[in-house]
């Protein structure tokens, strides 16, 4: 007679469910037994049994669930159904729970005192369970469970983009990846600019020689012999000065390029304009880019400049990735072909990485380089924690940085004593303590300024109110007077009226 052996906890995007393992003395080994039994059904089912199963009531309530498996928590659904079916008490050391997850296994084991196990036996009778689910229960078969599967997975990939904490950075790191990537395109499309046209005018490269510019004097001028006075104010604005559009002038009428058809020409031109509208949305990019980093990471910016920053976001994959990265990783960043090398060689390791392209490192001495590199590694670390945990963000901390950056370049020619990070620390957070005073005393005031004006107005209401009442109380009076006096008048009358007759009478 086959007895219980442990117990399995199995979850679905249908719902929870428990599953007994059965022990017999045919069972040498489980593991082995449950390996090779996995696909016969008749096979798995002597050793395994559904105890109970909980449906999921609602998608909210299955995604719900799933979350907190992935966070390794026990929601109240789980908790209520492992507490209905889990023996307690002694019972309970006697039949551990089986759970594929060894974190949610020990939050388990701490909230509701059931001992767990998770191994590669529980992993093993999970595969099995998953792949003979619908025969345990039958209500799934005929694609239920698949298109529970299939509901629950775009809940849970919605969720996790929908609350990605890195969604800002997810920004940045796709446009400093476009800007590269459009660098080298235009770099390619200029030189072919300027192999192209040259064959018709090859004096200009000499005369202009950046390449944005050439590209948009080719576009200008296009045929070299329509060139007149008449042009040069519109060459004037493109090259910046008129010396130079003088020169350009003066070299069309004596170039020795070859002739182009109408044709020819109106490629040449229509590809020139391309690689000038490329640039011309890199220029924007680049602003879009500075915009999302001083709203992201304005202290790391401020530090190494926007470019450098978004690198290092982009290689660590996020902001609080380069958070967690100690400077001694920030240092190497981007080095990391180098530095395997240099400790499969057992030569010398790179001094820095992708901070390189900082002008702090530039403008060291050569003996200094990596003494410059590992200091700025270190307030890059700093200045990424800043801006990865603090609440409202500024770039106060960022330039302090810099000047500790530029006071240790000075400290390394002359020798003077830089100033302690302890102390250049505390003074802006005391300078940023004093901001965030003035600014709630001034809307401290502002809301008792607006609060007196409401109370004032309100008594000038009531007085006027009470005005009003007084003016009518005051008409009214004046009726009740006018209403007496006519009575009496009348009543006057009255008795005069009654005289007359008794004199009559008599």
């Amino acid at each position: 007679m086959a007895s219980t052996s442990f117990y399995t906890l199995f979850e679905s995007a249908s719902g929870w469910s428990l599953f007994s393992v059965s022990e017999s003395e045919e069972i040498g080994a489980l593991l082995q037994d449950v390996q090779n039994g996995v696909q016969d059904f008749s096979r798995f089912q002597r050793v395994v049994k559904l105890l109970a199963f909980h449906p999921f009531d609602t998608a909210e309530t299955a995604l719900e669930n799933m979350n907190a498996v992935t966070e390794h928590e026990v929601t109240e659904d789980l908790r209520n159904f492992l507490e209905a079916n889990v023996p307690k008490g002694k019972k309970a050391g006697k039949f551990p729970l089986g759970v594929v997850d060894a974190m949610l296994a020990t939050a388990i084991q701490e909230n509701l005192s059931i001992p767990c196990r998770s191994d590669e036996t529980v992993r093993e009778l999970a595969r099995g369970i998953r792949f003979h689910f619908t025969k345990f229960i039958k209500p799934l078969t005929g694609g239920l469970l698949e298109q529970a599967q299939l509901g629950l997975g775009h809940s849970y990939s919605r969720s996790k983009v929908k609350f990605n904490p890195g969604r800002a950075d997810n920004m940045i790191i796709q446009s400093i990846a476009l800007l590269d990537q459009l660098d080298k395109d235009i770099n390619t499309f200029a030189m072919r600019v300027k192999e192209w046209y040259s064959w018709h005018f090859p004096e200009l490269k000499q005369v202009v020689t950046d390449n944005f510019i050439f590209a948009r004097c080719a576009s200008y001028i296009k045929d070299k012999s329509k060139l007149s006075e008449e042009q040069l104010p519109g060459l004037v604005e493109i090259v910046g000065e008129e010396e130079i559009a003088q020169r350009v002038l003066k070299a069309a009428r004596s170039s020795m390029g070859m002739d182009t058809s109408e044709q020819d020409m109106f490629n040449i031109v229509i590809f020139t304009d391309r690689m000038i509208s490329l640039a011309l949305y890199r220029k924007q990019l680049y602003s879009y880019l500075e915009e999302k980093m001083a709203t992201v990471a304005p202290n790391l910016s401020s530090l190494i400049g926007e470019t450098v920053a978004a690198r290092l976001i982009q290689k660590a994959g996020s902001l609080t990735s380069l958070a967690k990265c100690p400077a001694s990783t920030v240092q190497i960043l981007g080095a990391e072909k180098a530095l395997f090398r240099a400790l499969k060689t057992k030569g010398n390791t790179p001094k820095y990485g992708l901070i390189y392209h900082s002008s702090f490192i530039g403008r060291a001495s050569a003996k200094n380089k990596g003494r410059i590199s590992r200091y700025l590694a270190n307030k890059c670390s700093i200045a990424a924690r800043i801006d990865s945990f603090i609440d409202e963000p500024t770039k106060a901390y960022g330039e302090q940085l810099r000047d500790q950056v530029e006071e240790r370049l000075k400290f390394y020619d002359t020798g003077d004593t830089p100033r302690k990070n302890i102390d250049v620390m505390s003074a802006v957070a005391s300078t940023l303590r004093q901001a965030i005073t003035k600014d709630e005393k001034k809307s401290a005031k502002k809301e008792k300024k607006s609060t007196e004006e409401t109370v004032a107005a309100a008594d000038v209401d009531a007085e006027d109110g009470d005005k009003k009442k007084k003016k009518k109380d005051k008409k009214r009076s004046h009726e009740e007077v006018e209403e007496e006096v006519v009575a009496v008048v009348d009543e006057s009358g009255d008795d005069k009226k009654k005289k007359k007759k008794k004199k009559n009478k008599e």
